[in-house]
């Protein structure tokens, strides 16, 4: 079975629901941009994520919410919108592991920051949430701004260049369930191993996943 990761943007207004039926979705992770959502007795607001399995009403607070939804599906699986806008931003195959976590986090950095030549574990979207940065990979150089979404495969080495100001991206990234808590990050050159990093991370949610 085919799988891929994708990556939705849900605009809704106060007490408008995004409504996600059991079978088409296996893993998703929607992080509030903006506003917050309520699941079941729980409240999510700016700047945390919901992590869910199975059937799940999202339902947007008093001021809506804008969100980030990113699904492991199987190809071909139709896109459910909210009642409000659904956006597909960026959808992509994804080769997957027997044991599997499905982690999200952000990664900042200061005014002119880098991540230094590195790899990871698996592959995952990210998603610029405030400043600018450029990603140079596989022989290519893009600039994104806030909002710009794309695609890292794991083993293809990255660098990561902020800009002139303070800079954060989001990302959901399909991993090794051995990581469970650790570091996907691998250094290419050894001489950057022991030299100072500029990114910081947040974590919002770490767990092992199944696939039916």
């Amino acid at each position: 079975m085919a799988w891929h990761l994708r990556l939705l943007e849900d605009t809704l207004a106060a007490g408008a629901a995004l409504t996600l039926p059991a079978p088409d979705v296996y893993n998703r992770i929607c992080y509030v941009v903006h506003g917050s959502i309520g699941v079941g007795a729980e409240t999510f607001t700016d700047d945390t994520a919901w992590h869910g399995k199975g059937a799940a009403t999202l339902t947007a607070g008093p001021h809506g919410a804008a969100l980030w939804r990113f699904e492991l599906v199987h190809d071909g699986r139709a896109i459910i919108s909210c009642q409000g806008r659904t956006l597909l931003k960026l959808t992509t195959p994804v080769t997957l592991a027997p044991e599997l976590l499905l982690r999200c986090d952000s990664v900042a950095f200061p005014a002119g920051g880098c991540a230094f030549l590195h790899t990871h574990q698996g592959p995952g979207i990210r998603c610029l949430l405030e400043g600018g940065i450029r990603i140079d990979t596989d022989g290519h150089s893009t600039s994104y701004a806030p909002g710009g979404a794309w695609f890292e495969s794991g083993p293809e080495p990255v660098f990561a260049q902020a800009a002139d100001r303070p800079s954060r991206f989001i990302r959901v990234m399909v991993l090794p369930a051995a990581l469970l808590g650790k570091s996907s990050i691998a250094y290419v050159r050894d001489e950057d191993c022991s030299k100072p990093k500029s990114q910081s991370y947040k974590g919002f949610v770490d767990a092992p996943i199944t696939l039916d």
